[in-house]
């Protein structure tokens, strides 16, 4: 059975709760190791702010690095059926033919920082011509005045907003712009069991 994603429970735990809702929504709940969430959560929430407070800088990059390669290496070694792309700098754009939407479109997810507000983490989960569907943990009702970004309340296994292409690509501060390339990242998330294969997905659209 799959779960419903989740929204983060402070203002801080973005980051680890993007990874687990990437592991939920590839993995049926009976399928998911506790080992993964217990080492999510370990390494995570691992920055200081401007005051010497720890975890109120949310995640860092490299906790996230550190993650992508710890769960390969737990596929490996527990054979189970998890791969991971980490990605940086220009790898990390939004097109057609980009490695994030050719992600989507054989069936993984990618956990990507972007602005809101701050540095954030969103789960991208599926993409069509112009937009790409994701999953905020941040909770939000109050529908954006911004064009190119849509509210979805009834996919709760899958997404919550609807974000244009153009937006994304942003190198500013813009709600859910990706920001300046030379800080760009990205982890891309696969279900080895059931990825689709590139030459099943050309025709591929939501």
């Amino acid at each position: 059975m799959k779960n419903p994603l989740n929204y983060q429970t402070t203002e801080y735990d973005c980051g680890p709760t993007t990874l687990l809702n990437a592991i939920s929504y590839l993995f049926r709940r009976e399928e998911i190791p506790p080992d993964i969430i217990k080492h999510i959560m370990l390494y995570c929430l691992d920055s200081y702010n401007g005051k010497g407070e720890f975890g109120k800088n949310g995640t860092s990059r490299m906790a996230m690095m550190f993650l992508s390669d710890w769960l390969n290496q737990f596929g490996k070694v527990k054979k189970f059926p998890i791969h991971c792309e980490y990605l940086t700098g220009r790898d990390v754009c939004i097109h057609q033919n980009s490695k994030i939407v050719s992600a989507l479109q054989q069936g993984g997810a990618a956990v990507v920082r972007l602005r809101y507000g701050y540095w954030h983490y969103v789960l991208l989960t599926a993409a069509d011509e112009e937009s790409i569907y994701l999953f905020d943990p941040y909770y939000r009702k109050k529908p954006f005045q911004q064009k190119g970004i849509e509210i979805i309340l009834d996919m709760p296994l899958s997404r919550n907003r609807r974000v244009s292409y153009e937006l994304l690509n942003g190198s500013g501060r813009s709600p859910y712009a990706l920001g300046p390339t030379e800080t760009r990242e990205a982890i891309l998330l696969f279900n080895t069991e059931t990825q689709k294969t590139p030459a099943n997905t050309i025709e591929y659209f939501i």
